[in-house]
């Protein structure tokens, strides 16, 4: 009887040792059958520098200062949400070992703030107050402090111009007088720029200091005074654009719809196509955003509908141009508190990788340093998770892509070549679940594993570390731990960097 109840006790083990296999998904790796797709820009990964942050000015309030900052002032509706911030320091030490870890990149100065900039092309004392028809202004130790920050972190620059009534004559004619200077005085200081916009979001053209009325012909016209003037003085910049926004995702407040601006004539045409995308506005503007939807299929994948409505414009307009996302965050308006967390990384990546496998060329984060959004703290310039997700991304994931099929529901990979290597793979994986799951990979391999004891925290570990600057703001060494083939598992809500060297 007593080995009766053994045999049965084995049978049954077998069973439900079966059953439990035929429920657990094959999450299954298989490199050689990998299909190329295409590649992206060396600086696929880039960021933005707002014009704002460079010269000071109205920015969004940190959230737990909104009601405190808001007694105090008299603005009205959106700017009652926007407080004065200094000067970004770009010479400090930290901020630039940081942004460094990320180079190569592009680094985009522009913003609102930059499309009524005066430059103000003197060594002077700054003026009191701008000439008229502007509303700001960059001086020439400010813009000085962006081509050196740029220099040390192998940025390439990117910019816009301005559009606001001070770029006309006493007729009301666009002069392209404020380029020639910045150009100028760019190139007499050793930079460059390396592409640039006509303007930021001409499709919002209203709220960004364009003159009273302007429309699609106007933008016709003077794009093409500006890009006659450019293709002589400055051939070596690349003219991209148009840098639209909102359509298909967010179209509240749009002024000139992308036909509108792409087919008066003279027809604007672009050496790269760019838009910008923000799959949210934020809850400072009303936005409904919570935890409970930031890990959804239906979040993670809509940047894929922003670059689909684009990308269509692009196919009709400007066939097989280069397509680069040059502005994009969590959401508009500063970003929701939760973009300073651990849960945003995931939109973070999912977002990189899901535009790669679609052909975008770049993608430019905003902000580097400020807001919710940053990929650092406002202040101290400490690490957000963003970006350590960006820097072990900058690491590992080369410029390379290929289709890698799909895992279990929740369970997303993506995967390039292994970075500065002849060969080799780096696969990511993002489990978005609240349960672990395990990973069948075909051959031994580094391990990169990203966690945290919440989702809503700043504080995230590499393999059970967690990360942080040296004490001299030098970036900490990264090392991976070895694995053998086989059975990998894959935590909770966590993210996986898997390097194959083979």
């Amino acid at each position: 009887m007593k080995y009766t109840n053994i045999a049965l006790l084995l049978i049954m083990a077998f069973f439900n040792v079966n059953a439990f296999a035929q429920n657990t998904p094959q999450n299954n790796i298989n490199l050689k059958e990998m299909r190329f797709i295409g590649k992206v820009d060396e600086r696929f990964q880039s960021f933005n520098v707002e014009m704002c942050e460079v010269i000071g000015g109205d920015f969004w309030i940190p959230y737990p200062l909104i009601d405190s900052v808001r007694k105090t002032s008299n603005k009205k509706g959106i700017d009652a949400l926007k407080w004065k911030i200094e000067p970004i320091n770009l010479y400090e030490k930290k901020l630039r070992n940081l942004a460094a870890g990320l180079g190569p990149t592009y680094v985009r100065v522009s913003g609102t703030w930059a499309n009524a900039v005066y430059f103000q092309n003197n060594d002077e004392a700054k003026l009191s107050s701008p000439p008229k028809g502007f509303k700001n202004i960059l001086t020439r130790q400010q813009w000085k402090g962006v081509v050196d920050f740029c220099k040390a972190v192998d940025g390439k620059l990117v910019s816009s111009f301005p559009i606001s009534n001070g770029m006309r004559d006493e007729n009301g004619k666009y002069q392209p007088t404020q380029v020639k200077a910045i150009l100028d005085y760019t190139q007499s200081i050793g930079g460059e720029i390396s592409a640039a916009e006509f303007f930021n979001e001409p499709s919002h053209a209203s709220h960004g200091d364009a003159p009273k009325g302007y429309n699609g012909n106007d933008f016709a016209k003077e794009f093409d005074v500006f890009k006659s003037f450019v293709s002589k003085s400055a051939p070596y910049m690349k003219i991209i654009g148009p840098g639209s926004t909102g359509e298909s995702i967010l179209p509240s407040g749009l002024d000139i719809s992308i036909d509108k601006l792409l087919s008066p004539a003279p027809k604007p045409n672009f050496e790269v196509f760019t838009y910008h995308y923000y799959g949210t506005v934020s809850k400072r503007c009303g936005g409904g955003q919570t935890p409970e939807k930031a890990l959804t299929f239906e979040w993670l994948s809509r940047t894929e509908k922003g670059l689909e409505f684009y990308q269509n414009a692009r196919d009709k307009y400007m066939p097989n141009a280069p397509i680069w996302l040059t502005e994009t965050a969590e959401s508009a308006c500063g970003g929701n508190p939760l973009a300073a967390t651990y849960i945003d990384s995931f939109r973070y990546l999912e977002q990189l990788g899901r535009l790669a496998k679609k052909g975008v060329q770049v993608v430019m984060h905003n902000t580097l340093a400020r807001s919710e959004y940053g990929l650092l703290e406002h202040d101290t310039h400490n690490p957000r998770p963003n970006y350590w997700a960006a820097f072990l991304w900058n690491k590992f994931m080369g410029n390379q892509v290929f289709e890698a099929g799909s895992l279990e529901a929740g369970v997303d990979i993506f995967v390039h070549n292994l970075k500065n290597k002849s060969k080799g793979k780096t696969v990511l994986i993002l489990n978005t679940n609240n349960k672990s799951t395990t990973i069948n990979i075909p051959s031994n391999a580094k391990q990169y594993l990203l966690t945290a004891d919440e989702l809503l925290t700043k504080k995230v570990s590499l393999n059970g570390k967690m990360l942080q600057m040296k004490a001299n703001d030098e970036l900490p060494e990264i090392n991976g731990i070895n694995i053998k083939k086989g059975i990998v598992q894959l935590p909770a809500q966590s993210i996986m960097f898997l390097t194959f060297s083979k």
